[in-house]
């Protein structure tokens, strides 16, 4: 009787700890404020899926071949879902499992704002992947500039606790991910057109700019210039602008990028639109799962959640990771903090070797020394 008396004690315990959240028992410093904030939210593992069933072709020309491969670059997600007394107490010393607060889920941007930048991010992304991957396989590709859209209001001055001490005049009238449509009346189809307006103007100065906001639509705000922080002599509106440049092919490609939010597999969508245009195979025959985001001039660069990322390329069966060198995680802990290093390799279980590269050229040369076949440029065939 007391060994059943016992036994339902636990289970109701395990049952109302299921359903209490974990904001309950856990928190963690701000990392602006360092006061202690509950944690209701955990990034944890997602998924491991195979990029190349994902490049897509439309009308290509006779004289461009396509070839079949037999295994696949992975692209790696995490998740970040709220979290209950139960899974707290079954991931704190887990080193796939980062408990978050709100601030760390969400930031200060709106639903909308996350959205549109998540969606924004990843056509870069796609973009970007395309262009590396046609012109390093000798095709031809055009650059052509795109729209201002806002990625995130500049700050001017950081304090010593690290949050933003100063922000420009415009942070008042704009927001991240506005599209500034006009400036001073000019119509704007690029960041240089924006650029030319404000060239003769100083720090004070005031120009009206027309700017379309997601769910809201357009209005007109008069802005007050200042100088860049960078550069004194520059006057600007005072945001960072996405990266919209839009890619010309040669011939129709596509990346199906549903359900994936971010620009993190960037890489992974160059080097699996390589495979599928090059001879022989880039992996050598076995599954590799590659992290990264990636620029025009081929640079890698870092990502978040690589601990989970590492977790969930191990459950999913794949033993080789690419992940760009910039990762901190990667670099040599300073005295007395913990190696990061060691964190990613216990949530691999010891069974992942991650592959640090900064750039295509490093990836490309590390899938050669791991038994892939080198890229065949079409002009060398």
């Amino acid at each position: 009787m007391v060994a059943v008396g016992a036994a339902i004690v636990l289970l109701v315990a395990i049952a109302v700890a299921s359903l209490v959240p974990s904001s309950t028992v856990g928190t963690k410093p701000n990392a602006r404020t360092g006061v202690e904030e509950p944690t209701p939210y955990a990034l944890v593992p997602a998924s491991a899926e195979p990029v190349n069933d994902r490049v897509v072709f439309g009308d290509v020309p006779d004289d461009v071949e396509r070839f079949d491969t037999d295994s696949s670059f992975y692209f790696v997600t995490v998740t970040a879902p709220s979290q209950s007394v139960l899974s707290w107490v079954a991931g704190r010393n887990d080193p796939a499992v980062s408990f978050l607060t709100e601030e760390d889920k969400f930031g200060s941007r709106t639903p909308t704002q996350r959205r549109e930048i998540n969606l924004q991010a990843m056509r870069t992304a796609e973009q970007e992947a395309q262009f590396l991957a046609l012109t390093t396989l000798g095709y031809d590709a055009e650059i052509v500039p795109g729209e201002v859209i806002v990625q995130e209001v500049l700050c001017l001055e950081v304090a010593d606790d690290g949050t933003c001490a100063l922000f420009p005049p415009s942070a008042e009238f704009i927001e991240a991910a506005d599209t500034v449509l006009e400036a001073d009346g000019v119509a704007l189809d690029s960041v240089a057109d924006l650029s030319a307006v404000l060239s003769d103007k100083q720090p004070g100065d005031t120009v009206d700019l027309l700017i379309d906001r997601p769910e809201v639509g357009e209005m007109t705000v008069e802005i007050e210039l200042t100088s860049s922080p960078e550069d004194p002599d520059r006057t600007i509106v005072g945001f960072r602008p996405f990266d919209t440049q839009v890619v010309t092919l040669p011939f129709e490609v596509d990346i199906e990028t549903n359900q994936i939010g971010g620009p993190s597999a960037g890489l992974a969508f160059t080097l699996a639109l390589i495979d599928e245009l090059s001879p022989g195979d880039l992996t050598g025959g076995r599954n590799i799962a590659v992290t990264g985001t990636v620029d025009l001039e081929g640079n890698v660069g870092a990502i978040g959640g690589l601990p989970q990322k590492v977790s969930a390329v191990h459950q999913n069966g794949v033993d080789v990771f690419i992940v760009p060198a910039s990762q901190p995680e990667l670099q040599s802990p300073e005295p007395g903090e913990p190696d990061e290093r060691q964190r990613l390799d216990d949530a691999g279980k010891g069974q992942v070797q991650i592959i640090p590269v900064a750039t295509l050229d490093e990836a490309l040369a590390a899938l050669v020394e791991l038994g892939g076949d080198p890229v065949v440029p079409v002009g060398a065939r």
